[in-house]
C-alpha cells in the first residue's frame, strides 16, 4: 500500500494512492485504520510530505564508497545525528538555499524508514514489526557549515527545506535491503547504488536506534547515502538555483524537488 498525506479544502488527510486516485483513510495510520471508498483525484489536491515526524534520526557514513569519498574511517557502530523536523518538505516542494550558507549545498539520496509504533530496546529479529513502511529522502547538507564553519552537523543538516521526503510511504517492501537507489541532478545520474551495500541494514538500524532513543510512531530513520555526492567529486558539484534533483528508489518511487530560483 502507498500512503500519502494531502491537503484538501484546508484540511489534511491520509489516503491510499492508486493510479490517479486517492482513497481516503479513516483512523490512525499508526494504530487502527481502514481505506474507505471515498476518493479524490490526485490533481485536485496538494500532496504533502507523507508524514510529519516527531523526530528525524539520520545515519552517517553507512555506505563504504561514501566513507571513501569523504576520506573517513569505517564506523564500528551506526553514526547517529539528528535533523530538525522543521527541515521537512514534500515531493515537488522547493529546496531553498539558505542565506547564511548558500554556496556548498549538497544532495544525498537515502532510503528512509517510517516507524509505525513505539519501539524501545527491540532486537533485530523484531524490527520489521515496528516499521510502517519506507519512503525516499534527500539529506540536503550545507558542506561549508558541516566541514569548516561549524565542524559539526546540526546546522548543516537542518536548514529549512533540507529534508525532502516522499512521495508516499510504501508499506509492502519485501526486500528493503536490496533496492536500487539513484539520484539525478538535472537529468544526470550522480548516485547509482543498492541498499544491499548498507554497512548497517534497516533492521540493525531500527534495533540500534531503539536502544538509544524511544522511537515514537512516525519517526523517520534516514539510512545513509551511497557514494557520488557533490562534495566527493572533482570538481565538486553543489546545488544552484533552478537545479532539479530527483531521488529514485526501486519499489517506492521518485522524489522530485527543484531548487528555488
Amino acid at each position: 500500500m502507498r500512503i500519502v498525506r494531502f491537503i484538501k479544502d484546508g484540511e489534511i488527510f491520509f489516503g491510499k494512492i492508486s493510479g490517479n486516485e486517492i482513497y481516503y483513510i479513516q483512523g490512525n495510520i499508526f494504530d487502527q485504520f481502514e481505506v474507505t471508498t471515498r476518493k479524490v483525484n490526485v490533481k485536485s489536491v496538494k500532496i504533502l510530505s507523507p508524514v510529519f515526524p516527531p523526530n528525524i534520526i539520520a545515519i552517517g557514513k553507512n555506505y563504504k564508497d561514501h566513507v571513501k569519498e569523504t576520506n573517513s574511517s569505517l564506523p564500528k557502530k551506526p553514526l547517529i545525528f539528528l535533523k530538525a523536523t522543521s527541515s521537512i518538505i514534500g515531493n515537488e516542494d522547493e529546496i531553498i538555499l539558505p542565506e547564511a550558507a548558500p554556496n556548498e549545498v549538497d544532495f544525498e539520496a537515502e532510503l528512509a524508514i517510517v516507524i509505525g509504533r513505539e519501539a524501545k530496546f527491540i532486537e533485530e529479529k523484531k524490527a520489521d514489526d515496528y516499521i510502517l513502511g519506507y519512503t525516499c529522502a534527500n539529506d540536503v547538507s550545507a558542506r561549508d557549515c558541516q566541514k569548516r564553519l561549524d565542524k559539526q552537523w546540526a546546522r548543516a543538516k537542518s536548514f529549512d527545506t533540507f529534508c525532502p521526503i516522499g512521495p508516499w510511504i510504501e508499506t509492502q517492501l519485501i526486500q528493503p535491503n536490496n533496492l536500487k537507489i539513484t539520484s539525478k541532478l538535472n537529468g544526470n545520474i550522480m548516485q547509482d547504488s543498492n541498499t544491499n551495500k548498507l554497512i548497517f541494514n534497516t533492521r540493525e538500524l531500527v534495533s540500534y536506534c531503539s536502544k538509544n532513543f524511544t522511537l515514537l510512531p512516525g519517526t523517520i530513520i534516514m539510512t545513509g547515502t551511497p557514494g557520488g555526492v557533490g562534495y566527493g567529486r572533482e570538481p565538486k558539484v553543489f546545488l544552484k538555483p533552478g537545479d532539479k534533483i530527483e531521488i529514485e528508489i526501486e519499489g517506492i518511487g521518485k522524489l522530485y524537488n527543484k531548487v528555488q530560483e
